[in-house]
């Protein structure tokens, strides 16, 4: 099953957790230092929540799809480079307490998308090169 995913960067994590937990009715699926996770089935989305500054206003990190496996993930790097679009791709990466395999686009007006399969647990939040300082 493939997710929508919207990951935004928070400056009240605790508030913010409260407020999609009322929203959605489901609690974190993922909770660690500066950072949650929601699975929402209805409607399909993950929603991350990053940490941000405290007194920042919420804002867009990256939006992203999550795939099954990552063979869907070499799939849309695939369809991505044919429609001319340029990619980055990393694999076997620590991002969001999660081993990962993604590829990142950008859209028109520069908002970075990256499709993704979780592979395993990671101890660390990790970064990504693609949405670090955006």
């Amino acid at each position: 099953m493939s997710r929508v995913q919207l990951a935004l960067n928070v400056a009240d994590l605790e508030g913010s957790i409260t407020f999609y937990t009322a929203l959605f009715g489901v609690e974190p699926a993922k909770r660690r230092p500066g950072y949650a996770n929601f699975v929402v089935a209805d409607p399909p989305l993950k929603l991350v929540l990053i940490e941000g500054e405290q007194g920042q206003a919420t804002r867009l990190d990256h939006l992203g799809v999550e795939v099954a496996d990552t063979g869907q993930v070499a799939a849309a790097g695939r369809r991505f480079t044919e429609s001319g679009l340029a990619t980055f791709e990393e694999n076997d990466t620590s991002c969001c307490y999660a081993v990962q395999d993604k590829v990142w686009v950008h859209g028109p007006g520069a908002e970075p998308w990256e499709v993704y399969a979780v592979t395993g647990e990671a101890d660390t939040m990790g970064t990504s090169p693609v949405t670090d300082g955006n």
